[in-house]
């Protein structure tokens, strides 16, 4: 038998593979979800090491005795525990395991969400807690453009930090307006000038009714429309099937996040939350 004859089989399997792959087959899940168990796996967790009494930890300033030529140990500001990779701001080291329960597979209505492999995302572009001085008032959400970060505001000096990727040149928004409304697994429409520009997307046009909810919608599981002077500006904060556009700029001018990230921020956005875009 030749090579080429014990490889075919398989070259017939890859080729179906690949004609499935371009499908987007949607069983819908009718399973109730568990909110309790979502707010569990994504709310901000500060991480406490094993063994270790955070009130009892030795002081940062008191030395460590050290072994002859052994080199000074480097003791985290928030812990003083040695060796120990931590957020400054938000105490949970991005190797953390709770980072995979915030961007695992969640079920949510009738779609499961799959989870993200955040190993192949830039740790800054991760949810976590930071220190935010600002002026602006807790529930606002301020995007900045330059470091590519979405910022939900909380008292105390604090914000949720989510990343995000942005419009391309030319077809950013910048302002200040407020989120008039907010949608779950929203229907996508594009608008008429993106119609005229990508024809190939007229038969998603609000004419055709626009395109259905699921996993494969360019608004991802949420989205949280912005009006500017009680108009609609087009521009939407939402979720995205396209993991790897966040932290880049290549959408068509919306503000685009992790579909685990935007159902977080989702939660938390009061109605008519101000939004500014820097």
């Amino acid at each position: 038998m030749t090579v080429s004859s014990r490889v075919s089989p398989f070259a017939g399997l890859a080729a179906a593979a690949l004609c499935l792959s371009g499908c987007n087959i949607l069983v819908p899940d009718t399973g109730a979800t568990d909110p309790a168990r979502f707010v569990q796996e994504t709310s901000p967790v500060f991480y406490n090491p094993p063994g270790v009494d955070p009130m009892r930890v030795r002081p940062v300033d008191t030395p460590v005795p050290q072994r002859s030529g052994v080199p000074p140990t480097i003791y985290n500001q928030t812990y003083g525990i040695p060796g120990a990779n931590f957020s400054r701001t938000y105490g949970l080291p991005v190797t953390n395991p709770v980072n995979g329960a915030m961007y695992g597979q969640v079920r949510d209505t009738d779609f499961t969400l799959p989870a993200i492999p955040i190993s192949r995302i830039d740790p800054q572009y991760l949810r976590q807690e930071v220190d935010y001085p600002t002026k602006e008032n807790p529930g606002t959400i301020v995007v900045d453009t330059k470091t590519k970060h979405l910022y939900f505001v909380e008292p105390g000096g604090k914000a949720m930090r989510y990343g995000v990727g942005l419009g391309r040149d030319g077809y950013a928004w910048s302002g200040r307006g407020v989120i008039q409304w907010k949608q779950k697994w929203p229907r996508w429409t594009p608008p008429a000038e993106m119609v005229s520009r990508q024809p190939d997307v007229r038969a998603f046009s609000a004419e055709n009714g626009g395109m259905n909810p699921g996993l494969g919608n360019p608004l991802g599981a949420r989205a949280l429309y912005i009006f500017k002077d009680g108009q609609d500006t087009l521009y939407r904060i939402h979720g995205t099937p396209d993991w790897q556009s966040v932290g880049k700029s290549t959408s068509s001018g919306c503000v685009r996040m992790l579909n685990q990230d935007v159902v977080d921020l989702y939660n938390r956005v009061p109605a008519k939350a101000e939004i500014v875009v820097m």
